[in-house]
This record gives C-alpha cells, structure tokens and sequence, in this order.
C-alpha cells in the first residue's frame, strides 16, 4: 500500500512540474496558416522567456484584450515581427524591419496588405503578425496592436496533431 501511495504522490509531482512548463493548445483560426491550420495541437513553452528573450519568427500564444463568444479574453497565437527599438515598415506588400526588407516564406500569399510607415515598436512591446496576413488581427489592427510582453503566455514549440505533422514548429 505504502508503495501505491508513494507512486501516486510522484506521478502527481510530475503532472504538476509537466503544466508548470507546458501549455497544450488547440490552434482555433486560419491566421496562421500556412504553417499551422485550425484544429493543430500544439505544445506551448510557459517558461520560454524567463531564461531567454524574444526573438524575432518565435509563434507565441498571448492574451489579448479580444473576447470570445463566452466574453473571455481571447488567446492569440502569431508570430513575432519586431522586437522593442525595431522600426517597421509595410508598404506595397512588403515588410521591411530596421531598413531591411524581411523575405517572409512562411506566409500563405507572400505578401502583407496595410501600410505602416517607420513604426518603431515601444520598449516591452512585441509587433506580432499571423502568417495568413489578408485575414490575421494583430499588431497592424487598433484591436491587438503591440503585444505587451507580460501577456505572451509562452512559445509554441510542438505539433503534436494532426499525426502526421507531428514535430518541431522551427
């Protein structure tokens, strides 16, 4: 009995350390596609930037001010365009980060409607963008703009579903 008991208590030690790390998530929307489509599972790092920074491509999942059908905040998952101090620039289907126009593969059509000229991103701020850009809400919209960096709930690092796209999202 003490042996059950003992093993109970370990396996309740490590789903609890498990969640302390790991965010499973189900992607909802279309606005990240290509890359990840409604219904993915993913896995999300919570602790990903408590030991590291930000960086630029990262796919976080974030709390937004937008709510859902429930009136819940929204989460959000996109990627990272623009760290604190970049400047920004979306014109003529382009994006161009501190002067330099980004080559941005990963998006569905290869190019961002909008236009955004020498938009500096504010210090403990982060200008995120879906991949699928003619219909993500993010940093370009009033709605979402910069994402404050105390509401990335952490770094989505794993596609566990569907099967047979299971791996590393990098």
């Amino acid at each position: 009995m003490k042996g059950l008991i003992r093993d109970i208590i370990v396996a309740l030690v490590i789903v609890i350390a498990i969640t302390m790390v790991i965010k499973p998530t189900i992607v909802k929307e279309s606005s990240m596609q290509p890359t990840l489509y409604e219904n993915n599972y993913l896995l999300v790092n919570k602790q990903a930037y408590r030991f590291g920074d930000e960086k630029r491509g990262d796919i976080i999942v974030f709390k937004s001010d937008l709510e859902n059908e429930n009136g819940d905040k929204k989460l959000l998952i996109k990627r990272i365009i623009g760290l604190p101090g970049d400047t920004i620039t979306i014109q003529n289907g382009t994006v161009t980060l501190n002067g330099v126009q980004l080559q941005e593969d990963y998006t569905l059509e290869g190019e961002t409607p909008g236009e955004l000229i020498d938009f500096t991103v504010p210090e403990g701020k982060l200008f995120v963008m879906g991949d699928n850009r003619r219909v993500s809400v993010d940093s370009r919209s009033e709605e979402v703009g910069c994402v404050d960096e105390s509401q990335v709930m952490g770094k989505a690092f794993v596609r566990l579903y569907p099967f047979n796209e299971i791996g590393g999202l990098y």
